[in-house]
């Protein structure tokens, strides 16, 4: 289906207002419905439920854009860390696995909280299926790190601080290589985004990425030291 330009979603237009807001009300809701249900049979009811519907969303979206018609190799791989994070979210709910609560605390609070600042998303806006889909996951992953941590209290320590900084560096070395075999940029790894993006500021590939993986290393350490600071003052 042809979208014309006013069709399109359009960042900070009343869509993404909405959806802002949609964001800060599940956030608070969340952390409220976690903190009621900490250390209950509930909690478990709950978190496990919460991973199937993030599970089965995100496997749908796939087989979606698997089966599509416009499928190519350049944008359909699921190679992007937003389209890992789901899957890393989904096992943390279900299991309260370490490592996979670390990825999700440190890639949905730092990584996919960009698409509610700076979103790259290009596609026809609200109430499109393809809209919806790309902000749903998006949400949703956020707030499982938000629910898990707290809502039900599990906290970041500087070992899933080294686990989330190992797995995405082994991430980005082989999606750099993928790329460079197939000539696609998943991760903007190779070159930047077409559209504008929080990573222009940053100068020209390759210097970008030291930069922005300086960025990430600062981000990451600020927000496991307050949690870790607690425990020792405790």
């Amino acid at each position: 289906m042809h979208v014309t330009a006013t069709q399109r979603f359009t960042a900070y237009g009343p869509s993404h207002w909405a959806v802002l807001a949609v964001f800060l009300f599940g956030a608070a809701l969340l952390v409220v419905v976690g903190r009621r249900h900490r250390r209950t049979p509930a909690a478990r009811h709950v978190s496990r439920g919460f991973a199937a519907a993030l599970l089965a969303l995100q496997l749908g979206a796939l087989t979606y854009t698997l089966l599509s018609t416009e499928w190519t190799l350049a944008d359909s791989v699921p190679l992007h860390l937003s389209d890992l994070a789901p899957f890393a979210a989904a096992y943390a709910l279900w299991s309260h696995a370490r490592w996979a609560y670390a990825l999700t605390y440190y890639w949905c609070l730092s990584l996919s909280t960009q698409a509610l600042i700076s979103p790259v998303f290009v596609g026809p806006d609200f109430p499109h299926h393809e809209f919806l889909a790309f902000w749903a996951l998006h949400l949703l992953v956020i707030w499982a790190a938000v629910y898990l941590t707290w809502g039900l209290g599990l906290h970041p320590t500087w070992r899933d601080y080294r686990i989330a900084v190992a797995i995405t560096a082994a991430w980005a070395a082989a999606t750099m290589l993928f790329n460079s075999l197939t000539g696609t940029n998943y991760g903007y790894l190779n070159r930047k985004p077409d559209t504008g993006s929080i990573l222009d500021p940053l100068g020209p590939w390759p210097w970008y990425l030291l930069l922005e993986a300086a960025l990430i290393l600062t981000a990451w350490a600020l927000l496991t030291w307050p949690w870790t600071r607690r425990s020792r003052t405790s």
